[in-house]
């Protein structure tokens, strides 16, 4: 039997960071003592000095397979992703063909599971006529179905009343939505153009996709899912408006209604569109620094259940293109859990908010089995992180495929050594393993 056996590390785990040894087994945490452990292992890591996480579980990605792979690819981006700490993601249908039907989702399943370093779950899509094929869906194999209430995916928004109440009703597993409203952001697009025509900049794009926007969507699929009681997640909260359409007053397991915030509306502003431009052109946009603070504190306050990336890289060339013509979306996936880790070092936030924000509410909103945490007889899905030395974002240290970050030229104050994942040690010190690919995730549902 294949054993691990992780020496002297500092666990972050349910809320407390205390010494312990893990031993791994067969790629399942077989014990973890605070004593430590005396015995020999095929392999042992001394952790002394280092951080032993659960795994980041990322629930929004995009990595553009298959149809848009000269954007970013499964393979490049999971493994972007095992190098930033990240060992299972969730990944959204907007790819070409669009993952509307139990077979062309499937395949996506079947290609990941033949290259993707990290573990995988695809979120089936919706249409406004593919009711059939959604309630096909295996709650047990697939992390969700998702709706994109906004324009940003053309062809995949759902804006017919009478679909929307009919996925609301019928539709049992976790929906999770992106929410813009439509018509507003036409009628905001169309009057900034005629003010300031095609060659306004990125300076504009919170205003065109405007909080107004956010909220409208954000408070009709709250009422929606309040109405028929529907399992709801809403995807990369933007403004200070939406926060109270949650709760804090009751724990994460008797919500029906959940939120995410995206590392990108915690970091950037729109005081950053003038020196970033369309880099950091995002979906729903990044808005005012008072919007930044407030998702923040309802991160910290319980508001906001999980932060995620949102990863959707385009090309350098896509992005050069002027305002009007760049796509919106940027890579993330490398580097999220680094800039988490920056927001401690400033003391915005404690390590054991990190990890129940990046790994254990991930898990338990999802129902993930035996993943997101640090228990024996849990998949070793493990991230080791050294606190005392840093790193600058270059082009030569992106592994993305598109091959920048709108993190390019920050210093982290951290960096992740090895990452496991199923106990599979895929990324240490820089180094790659590729012998083993990640496995589907599973729910408990």
């Amino acid at each position: 039997m294949s054993t691990i056996l992780i020496r002297n590390a500092k666990l972050v785990n349910e809320g407390k960071i205390f010494h312990a040894d893990v031993l791994i087994k067969n790629g399942i945490i077989e014990k973890i003592d605070t004593n430590g452990i005396a015995m020999l292992a095929d392999r042992t890591i001394d952790a002394t000095g280092l951080y032993l996480m659960p795994g980041v579980i990322d629930d929004q990605v995009h990595f553009r397979e298959p149809g848009l792979t000269h954007k970013g690819e499964i393979y490049t981006e999971a493994k972007a992703a095992v190098a930033g700490g990240v060992t299972s993601y969730m990944e959204m249908p907007n790819t070409s063909p669009l993952a509307v039907t139990i077979d062309l989702l499937e395949q996506k399943y079947d290609r990941a599971a033949q290259c993707s370093l990290a573990n995988y779950s695809f979120f089936m899509g919706t249409t406004n006529t593919n009711l059939d094929e959604l309630l096909k869906v295996d709650e047990r194999k697939v992390c969700g179905v998702k709706i994109f209430m906004g324009s940003s995916t053309g062809d995949m928004l759902v804006d017919n009343p009478v679909a929307l109440e009919k996925i609301f009703s019928e539709v049992k597993t976790l929906i999770a939505t992106h929410c813009e409203d439509d018509p507003m952001i036409k009628g905001n697009t169309k009057k900034f153009k005629q003010e300031f025509g095609e060659d306004m900049d990125a300076t504009y794009h919170h205003l065109i996709r405007s909080r107004e926007a956010c909220y409208k969507s954000s408070s009709f699929a709250v009422d929606l899912a309040n109405k028929h009681n529907t399992r709801l997640h809403i995807l990369h909260i933007s403004t200070a408006e939406e926060l109270s359409l949650f709760r804090n007053d009751i724990p994460l397991s008797q919500k029906r209604i959940t939120a995410e915030a995206c590392v990108h509306h915690l970091w950037f502003s729109n005081e950053d569109y003038t020196s970033k431009g369309n880099f950091i052109k995002w979906n729903p946009a990044v808005k005012l620094p008072s919007d930044r603070d407030a998702i923040f504190k309802a991160v910290l306050d319980g508001r906001i259940d999980v932060i995620a990336t949102d990863h959707a890289p385009h090309t350098i060339e896509e992005k050069e293109q002027t305002y009007s013509k760049a796509p919106s979306g940027g890579p993330l996936v490398q580097h999220s859990l680094n800039a988490m880790l920056e927001f401690y070092k400033r003391g915005n936030i404690l390590l054991e908010m990190i990890v129940q924000k990046m790994c254990h509410n991930v898990a338990e909103m999802f129902e993930i089995d035996r993943r997101g945490f640090i228990r024996e007889g849990f998949y070793a899905d493990l991230v080791l992180v050294d606190l005392s030395k840093e790193y600058t974002v270059s082009k030569n240290n992106i592994l993305y495929k598109c091959k920048w970050s709108p993190f390019e030229g920050q210093t982290f104050h951290s960096i992740i050594t090895h990452t496991l994942v199923n106990g599979n040690i895929v990324f240490e010190n820089g180094v790659f393993n590729e012998s083993v690919t990640g496995k589907r995730l599973l729910f408990n549902r």
